[in-house]
């Protein structure tokens, strides 16, 4: 016998802020028709209902979060940190399964339906932080979407043995991409990690996410033998260069790179850390690149700072962006929805017909408003069903 559809009527629910309506959901999708026989029923009281929101750029396994209060030393760049995350690794006797299920969860009940989780790959580590990312996210898969990045922190020239430990997180099917940091300016050798990366994503047919912190010229040539290897592979659609600070100070060349990522298929992602880095997201859309937001570091060895709700970064994305508009706070939220969804290869949860039914619900008068003043979740919906409500999942 064929499975009945299973029908579930949010009433009196307020799209995107507008008029108060019924909103009818099968198997999962919003739907035209009227409700059939004895559905399901959830009261909405009148509140806002807006698509739930894509973390791009997140690391679950370096997080802290709902551990004792951790206490951090002064570092001087990356190499120092990495060294830190692998003392955090080390002395923190809670697995990274549970930590990364914790925050994972936690950001689910803020409105998060899907993450780009980056695991560190690492001589220090092996590939046991990416497991436990893995066995976090398929706890969670029922309200959740996770793709994993095997992340070589510590760099690949400079941690003999990361080449391996990539190609065997990849051969073994534990990550579904596979990430870079600074050729040049971190790891010291800008062809040879690039050739190794794009070459296990090749092998593999598998997505590519660089973290790029460096500007000025550094920055350029690496942005630019992306391009060029994502092109001569044919990865476009399927390489994502993360923070690209580069492009915050590239007023010269700005238009000229911009277009050729556009182009090339080549998306980027902000965490928005600031006004002077957070990256120019209406002008890059204006070349076609695609964008995403995240959180990144958690309440790791880095910072003491960072929550996983991704409306908060929407927030933060505002002012970093100085948004005062009603239409720059819309754009704000819609990047961190409907943008990174579309990078994440999920589909627009836009609440028309056949659109997945994928919401939070906060009481609020209007988008902007609920930008600016980030109310409390009342409710987060995956796939037509409750998954979260008042701050825990269900």
């Amino acid at each position: 016998m064929a499975e009945r559809s299973h029908t579930t009527i949010f009433r009196n629910v307020r799209p995107m802020g507008g008029d108060a309506v019924d909103l009818v959901v099968v198997d999962g999708r919003v739907s035209a028709a009227r409700a059939q026989g004895s559905p399901e029923v959830v009261d909405c009281g009148g509140r806002i209902a807006l698509p739930t929101l894509v973390d791009a750029h997140i690391h679950p396994d370096k997080t802290t979060w709902g551990e004792p209060w951790h206490s951090r030393r002064p570092a001087s760049g990356i190499a120092e940190l990495g060294e830190q995350d692998a003392e955090l690794f080390r002395d923190t006797p809670t697995p990274v399964a549970v930590r990364a299920e914790r925050l994972m969860g936690h950001a689910v009940t803020r409105g998060t339906r899907a993450m780009r989780a980056h695991a560190d790959i690492a001589p220090a580590y092996g590939l046991e932080g990416l497991q436990g990312v893995r066995e976090a996210a398929e706890r969670l898969e029922h309200a959740l979407d996770v793709r994993i990045v095997a992340f070589p922190q510590h760099g690949v020239r400079r941690a003999p043995g990361t080449d391996a430990l990539l190609a065997e997180a990849l051969r073994t099917g534990a990550a579904d991409l596979v990430g870079g940091i600074d050729p040049e300016g971190f790891d010291g050798d800008l062809d040879g990690q690039l050739d190794l990366v794009f070459g296990l994503a090749d092998r593999h047919r598998v997505g590519v996410d660089i973290h790029l912190h460096d500007g000025g010229p550094v920055g350029s040539r690496t942005m630019w033998a992306i391009i060029d290897r994502t092109r001569a592979l044919d990865l476009g659609g399927n390489v994502t260069v993360s923070h690209a600070f580069g492009m915050t100070g590239a007023e010269e060349d700005f238009d000229v790179l911009a277009a050729a990522l556009g182009e090339a298929g080549i998306a980027l992602t902000t965490v928005a850390p600031s006004p002077a880095r957070v990256l120019p997201v209406a002008r890059l859309r204006e070349h076609g690149v695609r964008l995403g937001v995240g959180s990144d570091g958690v309440r790791d060895s880095w910072s003491p700072f960072g929550d996983a709700d991704m409306l908060h970064r929407a927030h933060l994305l505002a002012k970093a962006s100085r948004a005062r508009l009603d239409e720059q706070l819309w754009d704000a939220y819609l990047t961190c929805a409907h943008d990174g969804a579309a990078l994440a290869g999920l589909d627009r949860a836009d609440f028309q017909p056949g659109a997945p039914a994928d919401f939070l619900l906060v009481e609020g008068e209007c988008l902007p408003q609920v930008v600016v003043d980030l109310p409390e979740r009342h409710a987060v919906v995956r796939a037509g069903r409750v998954v979260a409500r008042e701050g825990r999942l269900v």
